[in-house]
């Protein structure tokens, strides 16, 4: 039988520093329960408080023309799609959605991504394990100025931002990387509807700088284990 992989997504994103060296900490810690969260970035080698590290960082930022590379992994990833929405819009109305990954991904598929401008738009590549690529999409009006992040699956649809979750519930935490991971960005996402959670369902990293450093793909059984 096949271990478990706790949910993680590898996110290369080109030029965000200036919207993510400098996010200061959020005002109110939102507390984390358990020690999933925390043992995962533990198998990473991070230096990371759950409950006191945690970034005030609602939207991203960056130049027309950045690029990012999106890789899935775990239990979550048939279950979950992962992708962007433009920010600064209404609050009332649901942004649109601009799918990275779907649900539907087999195991070993990763896309790649571009924003352009004249007009906003955003490029996506899909690529199987062999890195063969098996389709494109183009979503117009994707920007690159104000956007966040979502994901969405059995629990619902939950974003970055928290006043377009139910009641302006934290749905996903950000933290900067440490270790070999610092210049990184992580987005911990709780996929379950309510507040509160362990926030490892879903994880993101978003890697700030042009060099890449791989993600290392745990069993979920060594981190439980880990905590015993």
């Amino acid at each position: 039988m096949r271990a478990r992989l706790l949910p993680v997504v590898s996110v290369l994103l080109l030029n965000l520093a200036a919207s993510l060296a400098f996010a200061a900490p959020r005002a109110l810690q939102v507390p984390v329960s358990g020690t999933a969260l925390a043992a995962f970035f533990a198998s990473q080698g991070q230096v990371i408080n759950v409950n006191t590290d945690q970034l005030n960082l609602q939207s991203l930022s960056v130049p027309a023309g950045t690029s990012f590379e999106v890789h899935s992994f775990g239990p979550q990833a048939t279950a979950t799609s992962f992708g962007t929405y433009n920010s600064n819009g209404g609050k009332k109305t649901p942004p649109a959605l601009y799918t990275v990954l779907s649900n539907a991904m087999a195991s070993g598929w990763y896309a790649t991504g571009s924003f352009r401008s004249g007009p906003n738009r955003l490029l996506v590549n899909l690529y199987d394990a062999l890195h063969t690529l098996q389709g494109t999409n183009t979503y117009q009006g994707a920007s690159a100025a104000s956007f966040g992040i979502y994901d969405s699956g059995p629990g619902g649809t939950f974003y970055l931002d928290d006043s377009r979750n139910s009641g302006g519930a934290a749905k996903i935490l950000a933290y900067s990387g440490t270790g070999s991971f610092v210049g990184w960005t992580w987005f911990a996402c709780e996929t379950s509807p309510g507040s509160g959670g362990d926030f490892a369902d879903f994880v993101v990293v978003v890697n700030l700088s042009s060099s890449t450093v791989p993600v290392r793909q745990t069993a979920w059984g060594e981190l439980k284990a880990m905590f015993r």
